[in-house]
């Protein structure tokens, strides 16, 4: 007999709702293993959800347009039990939680893709202050979130001292008291129209939600940008060496990637630029992984996947992985843990032009380098006693003043420089 097998929405990161905005299959429609069902778009990016079974579609629960949250139903399949049987028997021995997700309906109310949502470790609690750990309700942390409040630093007035929505807003009102709308302007629409006709865009979430971040971080980080160059001459003439053979297997070599392998083997010898000021403002905390934010421009708005492990990595492999992550982002496939681990940010606009820039620092983070467009460059060659044309990469190092002073930030821009002055370098 056939079994009912409910599709819920499963864990989404730190996303407290996205929302639906494609439904693929209708009541009566055929569904295989591994076909997309659903496409959600949180915060960040759009996930697309793959059916687990193969089944029939018996009701559809959502409509385009509707914001769900974790474990809210999509749809209804109707699944042959001998196939189901199989996938749980599929399931890896190891993860008895998702063992569970493959279980029907009958034994099991949510059913959701373990893939979708991978195992991530454990987040350790934030530090308080206080010194103890602050009582609140989910909707009470959300809004905290969403207006960038730390809530070991609101004083709860409910029972047993949780802290209420009046409570959050009374702690934001003594924080930012005296200071400007963190978005947006006081002049109405209608002082624009006075002057000739006017188009209005909404922006979508990704754009708003980059909108709010940026502002709150400049808002918040002290921002320092400390502004150098790289010479290329060697990186150049070793792109323009292996072009021809990476090309043949796809591969491309721009000198983002060189500067992101370079960046990494600087953190190492910088620690603290791969550091988050903790609550309170009183230590750091140095991450001893390498995980590299790489900002995206997309029609949809700039995104900030980010490579792991980049100094296990060769650079062939992190042009690939880059590539990859590239073309998820302007197709929208991106998934959450595509952002999550970063301990430093890089945003090239080399392809672009300019000659410099002040990146925003992507807090928790505390430093981000740009990268502007190559330029030839009469340098002075000592050797030869004459001046000769050199390729000229302009570096933008924004850092947060509170955790790192001008003279380490000179220091581990020019450490940059000299591993990008010679491949070898980043070879070793």
């Amino acid at each position: 007999m056939p079994h009912q097998v409910e599709v819920r929405v499963p864990d989404v990161g730190d996303a407290e709702e996205v929302e639906v905005i494609e439904i693929l299959f209708g009541p009566g429609d055929r569904v295989e293993v591994e076909d997309p069902i659903v496409t959600l778009e949180s915060d960040k990016a759009t996930l697309e959800l793959p059916a687990l079974h193969a089944g029939s579609v018996i009701s559809v629960a959502v409509a385009v347009g509707d914001r769900v949250e974790e474990g809210t139903l999509l749809l209804v399949l109707e699944v042959d039990p001998a196939a189901l049987e199989e996938a749980v028997e599929e399931a890896p021995a190891s993860s008895a939680a998702e063992r569970r997700l493959l279980e029907p309906a009958a034994r099991q109310p949510t059913v959701s893709d373990p893939s979708f949502s991978p195992q991530r470790p454990p987040v350790p609690p934030p530090v308080q202050p206080s010194g103890k750990e602050a009582h609140a309700g989910p909707g009470v942390r959300r809004i905290a979130r969403e207006l960038g409040l730390d809530l070991a630093l609101a004083e709860g007035s409910g029972p047993h001292g949780r802290i209420l929505e009046d409570d959050v807003k009374r702690a934001v009102r003594t924080a930012i008291a005296g200071a400007e709308p963190p978005l947006g302007g006081t002049v109405e629409l209608a002082d624009f129209t006075a002057y000739g006709e006017v188009e209005v865009l909404p922006l979508n979430r990704i754009r708003k939600v980059a909108a709010r971040n940026l502002s709150h971080a400049w808002r918040t980080v002290p921002h320092v940008t400390q502004h150098d160059e790289a010479d290329l001459t060697r990186v150049e003439s070793f792109r323009q060496a292996h072009a021809a053979a990476l090309a043949e297997e796809g591969v491309r070599l721009s000198p983002l990637i060189f500067a992101i392998k370079a960046t990494a083997i600087a953190l190492r010898d910088f620690p603290r630029m791969r550091s988050s000021l903790l609550t309170g403002g009183e230590a750091v905390a140095v991450k001893e992984y390498f995980h590299l934010g790489v900002a995206v421009d997309t029609e949809f708005g700039l995104v900030v996947p980010v490579i792991r492990d980049v100094m296990e990595k060769s650079l062939r492999v992190i042009a690939v992985e880059l590539a990859e992550l590239a073309e998820r982002a302007r197709e929208r496939k991106l998934r959450p843990e595509h952002f999550e681990g970063a301990v430093f940010s890089i945003s090239s606009l080399g392809g672009i032009g300019g000659t410099a820039f002040t990146p925003i620092v992507n807090a928790p983070e505390v430093g981000i380098l740009g990268l502007s467009r190559t330029q030839v460059r009469a340098t002075w060659d000592e050797e030869e006693a004459r001046f000769a044309p050199r390729p000229v990469l302009p570096i933008s190092l924004s850092y947060d003043h509170r955790v790192i002073d001008g003279a380490e930030a000179v220091r581990f821009t020019r450490e940059v420089a000299r591993l990008l002055s010679d491949p070898a370098h980043l070879l070793l």
